[in-house]
């Protein structure tokens, strides 16, 4: 660090009462955005509260340091990357402080998520009119710096039209309230010798002697980002309306002010919303279509290309979409009507299918009109952005650089085709997404920054279609804003009269440029500080684990581009240490950064050890649900794995990693010795001397094993006593529940024997998942491999009754061991049981009685994290509302937090039940007694015993309860007193 960044580090130490990272992990996490550029700030910090932010702002000026805001970092122009001085708002400054639901108002901290606010207001009837993509981790403040917008722009506007007073932090470290004044009002503030009665003093007098420049250069089109906001000034002059700087700063992306505070109006939700989804031929053929979708008055139009309608079918989460759409359309028209009557939406949606028939408009329209309708076609549209990026190949990305344009819906047929007409010269493919109903288009072609011909290109096109949107009187951002990508061409956009009264903006509010320089005037070419050519060739290294299909280990990890999913809080699974501690380092995307870095290091096998990076990985539950709610697949649980094995090579192996890496054999052991493991957990002091010599949370009670083990069940029992006419399945004995809860085993081989499968017991070792997990990679490919060697040799169907065993044969084996054939063989044969079992119903060989002990009893069923990341929870789902008469919910409560080991650590114990208590447990509290939980995971149901002393059953376990009697079929309950050597078991006779 130098001396000038660590003298400004100890003065915010003194002087802030947040949290200050100068650090070299910190600064480059906080170097990138979502957008293609990377610039390594000075420092980062976490202020608490307004005093925090102003006296950074002073303190940087005392250092002669930038400052730039930062909330979400989801920026796609740069606007968040900056030299200086780094202020992340999203960490404290996230309370809404008042909801009046009478006059439809929020004061909200610029750290609030749009959905928290929407959640919030929801309960009042309200929403927040500006409806973003990313509302799930979009803060207020971003929005207010770009003056966002979205899907429902055609009636609620932007941003900018829902900003009523803005409480900010002057670039002097002075603080204010700005907001619509009376002209006495104005003139009074104007009279003091502040830097706030100076903006009062000459912004108008500004925009008044640049009226003519105002009226001619601002875009004709409506939507619009781009620039300072003067037009806005002119208007309200010319209206006889109020002087009101709050409005004006919208937009100016934290140049000219950073806001502490922002009082923004709600407007009414509507009772109902319905859709209709054309199905086009073509993209040109969609958007001839928009026009007449406008005439019928909707909330919004978007549009949807074949690329991402392809990307999504590639995703667990978006499966159900193929079974919705007719035929393969080349795009999508979603078009959304709201209102109170339900009966005169149907007839609006009646008038456009019409329409669309009579002109001849696409070849099909789908109508969704309940919210089970519409949830997997608006989880797709929400996501075009992250489906779009997952489409690059190592450095060839799709790229935000003509991304944000929008022209009058008139004109978009033509626009259309001629912006596909740039793109094809320059030799570019790109996929088409946006908001029809307002002319935007989200268009990102495929670029590879690491090639000068093709940054060339990028800058060719970038100008070329900022010439093609001008000349159609649109605008070059529409909501995105200008940041590094697009601020160079303002002066052509605005010509220099204007340009220049926007460069006097800024003196006047900024005269240091001191907040975020270079972005809206003053900016350096659009081509510097790209983030790829930035990082250095990636050096050798030789992994355990396969990442061919990324270009190495460092490709995987640097897929990841900053979007931001990994930071929601509320749905999914994604990420639940960064849902817990809201700290960037713990989110899926500050990980994948840390490894980028290290991998980017001369001596990357010498970087992968380091302390610093395994503070940040410590924290990754491997819960892999960022290996499918990634829209970019980053895969931490691997890379992680990965890492761990590098420390272990340098740092040695812990004694717990050992044993934790070993289960099977202590569980083994353990049921051997039982019930001596129950009686000496119970001794007095056990538990404290396990968490002293081990690390071991000492009030987390430990699963203890049983002497009945399915291994011993299975040997001893009686058969069923009928053939097999499906042959054989083999039923992978997994090293936690054949020990732990062997019940949970043996009603999956009942329920499988009496589906018409002999059963086969694969009980002779292990699959190498609880060493995987803890980075002892070359133990996990013994095991894996002799494993995968005794599966080959058997036919038919390979199941098993937990997740993260079972569907380690078709992920982590395949990394372990990619060149043997088997693996893949064995892969391919691997069905859920519950796959099995629901077949099996639908044919008629497995009968439920309807008198079971579930008719007309509520089941909420918790998925595996695991289960959820690689094959999704349909199928079991599925089998328990097979179960006559029961009420089966699926809880949307994130991770368990247990994740194997991880919850019995004593370090990670805290937050192992924060997580639980985020989402998991109030869900579950708010059940009666007479509710039934069902948890897939071994951990889940521990963890869920632990946190709230109910019982949770395997989804089989019901299944079998609610199993018909069937003559001949004889139930032991499991005993025996062999010597539980795992000698495995052929199928019964």
């Amino acid at each position: 660090m130098s001396a000038a960044g660590e003298a400004l580090r100890r003065r915010l130490v003194r002087d802030l009462d947040g949290a200050v990272a100068f650090d070299d992990h910190t600064r480059h996490l906080y170097s990138r955005d979502a957008s293609m550029y990377a610039i390594t700030p000075l420092g980062v910090a976490f202020p608490r509260h307004a005093e925090d932010v102003a006296a950074a702002v002073r303190a940087a000026a005392a250092h002669d340091a930038t400052v730039t805001a930062r909330g979400a970092g989801t920026s796609l122009a740069g606007q968040t990357v900056g030299a200086g001085l780094v202020l992340d708002f999203s960490r404290h400054l996230d309370r809404i402080t008042d909801l009046d639901p009478t006059a439809r108002t929020a004061r909200v901290q610029p750290g609030v998520v749009q959905d928290q606010l929407n959640r919030a207001a929801a309960a009042h009837g309200l929403v927040f009119g500006p409806d973003t993509s990313t509302s799930n981790r979009a803060t207020l403040g971003g929005m207010l710096g770009n003056n966002s917008a979205g899907s429902g722009s055609l009636r609620h506007g932007m941003t900018i039209d829902h900003v009523l007073a803005l409480e900010v932090v002057l670039s002097d470290g002075t603080t204010t309230r700005l907001g619509p004044v009376s002209e006495p009002e104005r003139a009074r503030r104007a009279a003091r010798a502040t830097l706030d009665g100076r903006l009062h003093r000459e912004l108008p007098a500004l925009a008044a002697a640049h009226a003519d420049a105002i009226a001619a250069g601002y875009p004709a089109h409506w939507r619009r980002a781009g620039g300072y906001r003067l037009d806005r000034l002119a208007a309200d002059a010319d209206a006889g309306r109020p002087f009101d700087p709050a409005r004006f700063l919208v937009g100016s992306e934290g140049t000219l002010a950073l806001v502490t505070a922002a009082e923004v109006r709600l407007v009414p939700r509507p009772a109902h919303t319905v859709f209709a989804v054309g199905h086009f031929t073509s993209v040109g053929a969609a958007v001839e279509a928009t026009g007449d979708a406008l005439a019928c008055d909707p909330a919004a139009v978007e549009l949807m290309d074949r690329t991402i309608l392809d990307l999504a079918r590639r995703k667990i989460e978006y499966a159900s979409l193929d079974a919705l759409l007719h035929g393969t359309p080349e795009a999508l028209l979603f078009v959304s009507l709201t209102g109170d009557d339900e009966d005169e939406l149907r007839g609006r949606l009646a008038d456009l299918a019409g329409r669309w028939r009579r002109h001849g408009h696409g070849y099909h329209t789908l109508i969704a009109e309940t919210p089970a309708e519409q949830a997997a076609l608006l989880t797709v549209r929400k996501s075009s952005l992250g489906l779009l990026m997952a489409a690059g190949s190592g450095t060839d990305r799709p790229l935000a650089f003509v991304e944000d344009t929008a022209v009058d819906p008139a004109h978009l047929p033509a626009y259309t085709r001629r912006f596909k007409e740039i793109l094809d010269r320059h030799d570019m493919t790109a996929g088409f997404y946006g908001h029809a109903s307002v002319g935007c288009l989200h268009i990102r072609p495929f670029v590879d920054l690491t090639d000068p011909a093709r940054v060339a290109a990028m800058r060719a096109v970038a100008e070329e279609v900022r010439d093609l949107a001008a000349e159609y009187g649109g605008a070059n951002s529409s909501e995105h804003g200008d940041g590094l990508a697009r601020s160079e061409f303002n002066r052509r956009l605005f010509g220099d009269e204007l340009y220049e009264a926007m460069r006097a903006v800024k003196r006047l509010f900024d005269p240091d440029a001191r907040l975020n320089p270079g972005k809206i005037v003053d900016a350096g070419p659009m081509t510097d500080h790209l983030r790829d050519p930035a990082l250095p060739p990636a050096p050798g290294l030789r992994t355990r684990l396969d990442f061919a299909d990324t270009g190495g280990m460092r490709g995987a990890a640097d897929r990841c581009m900053n979007i931001g999913l990994c930071r929601k809080d509320a749905h999914g699974t994604m990420c639940p240490s960064y849902m817990a501690t809201r700290e960037e380092q713990h989110a899926t995307r500050g990980r994948a950064g840390a490894l980028v870095k290290a991998l980017s290091a001369a001596d990357p096998r010498a970087a992968l050890g380091d302390d610093r990076l395994h503070e940040a990985l410590d924290l990754c539950l491997m819960c892999k649900a960022c290996r499918s709610e990634c829209p970019l697949g980053v895969d931490l649980a691997a890379l992680k794995a990965e890492a761990l094995s590098h420390r272990h090579d340098l740092h040695g192996v812990p004694l717990r990693s050992r044993l934790f890496g070993a289960i099977r054999t202590l569980n083994r052991l353990g049921s051997a010795l039982a019930p001596l493991p129950a009686l000496l957990d119970h001794a007095p002091g056990a538990r404290r001397l396990l968490a002293r010599r081990l690390g071991l949370a000492a009030d987390r009670p430990l699963p203890l094993p049983l002497r009945g083990n399915l291994v011993r069940w299975h040997r001893h029992r009686v058969g069923p006593g009928h053939q097999a006419p499906w042959g054989t399945v083999t039923f992978l004995a997994d090293s936690f529940t054949t020990y732990t809860e062997p019940a949970v085993g043996r009603a999956a081989v009942e329920l499988l024997e009496r589906a018409g499968w002999a059963v086969r017991l694969e009980s002779r070792g292990c699959c190498g998942r609880a060493a995987y997990s803890k980075g002892l990679l070359d133990r996990a490919a013994a095991a894996s491999l002799a494993l995968t060697r005794r599966l080959a040799a058997t036919d038919g169907p390979i199941t098993g009754c937990e997740p993260s065993c079972l569907l380690t044969l078709r992920d982590e084996h395949l990394r372990l061991h990619p060149d043997v054939p088997e693996v893949r063989q064995v892969a391919a044969r691997v069905r859920q049981t519950e796959e099995l079992l629901t077949e099996a119903i639908d044919a008629g060989r497995l009968h439920l009685r309807p008198d079971n002990p579930y008719a007309g009893r509520r089941i909420v069923y918790h998925g595996h994290c695991h289960q959820k990341a690689e094959v999704g929870t349909a199928a079991t789902v599925a089998l328990l509302r097979r179960i006559p008469g029961a009420q089966v919910a699926e809880l949307d409560a994130g991770c368990c937090g247990m994740a194997g080991s991880f919850g019995f650590e004593a370090e990670h114990y805290a937050l192992s039940l924060r997580i639980a208590r985020d989402r998991l447990v109030p869900a579950l509290a708010a059940e009666p007694p007479t509710t039934v939980i069902a948890a897939t995971g071994v951990s889940c149901r521990q963890q869920i015993a632990h946190t709230t002393h109910r019982a949770a059953r395997h989804p089989l376990q019901l299944v079998r309860d609610a199993l018909a009697d069937a003559p001949g079929h004889r139930r032991e309950d499991g005993g025996g007193d062999g010597d539980g050597d795992e000698d495995g078991g052929g199928p019964d006779a």
